[in-house]
This record gives structure tokens, sequence and C-alpha cells, in this order.
């Protein structure tokens, strides 16, 4: 069982996106959630396997929940 603490970088990393900071302060940028009822696996940005494995983050209360919500409310600020 994997029990390291995951950052937000290694969560990009895990979902194949770019995860250098600028990077990722891009695609927060470009990625806004502006409507507060999309849950964040509904976002239309996912590939299907980035879809799957947020939700399964979620669903189980995986060691990656914590950095997808942190992910989640970041989208939304």
């Amino acid at each position: 069982m994997d029990t390291n603490i995951h950052t937000l970088q290694a969560l990009f990393e895990q979902l194949g996106l770019p995860s250098q900071g600028c990077a990722i302060e891009n695609f927060l940028a470009q990625h806004r959630l502006l409507n507060s009822e999309t849950r964040l696996v509904q976002a239309d940005f996912w590939s299907a396997s980035q879809r799957a494995f947020l939700q399964e983050s979620l669903m189980e209360d995986s060691d990656w929940a914590e950095v997808v919500d942190q992910l989640d409310t970041l989208l939304r600020d």
C-alpha cells in the first residue's frame, strides 16, 4: 500500500499532465469550474482515464483524496 503524502505536483504527474509550477498555474487558469453545481469529475476537460482516477480517489477515500479535494478547491477560486 502506498502511504506517501501526495502533492499537487504528484497528482498532475499521476494524471499525465505537465507538473511544473507554471504549468499547474496555467492549467488552473484555463480550466476554472465556474458553475458551483459541476462536480470535479464531471468537468469536460478530463480524459476518461483521468476522470476514472479522480472518481476512484474520491469514492474510495484513497490517499489521493486530500490532494484531489485541493485541486477541486483551486479550480473554483
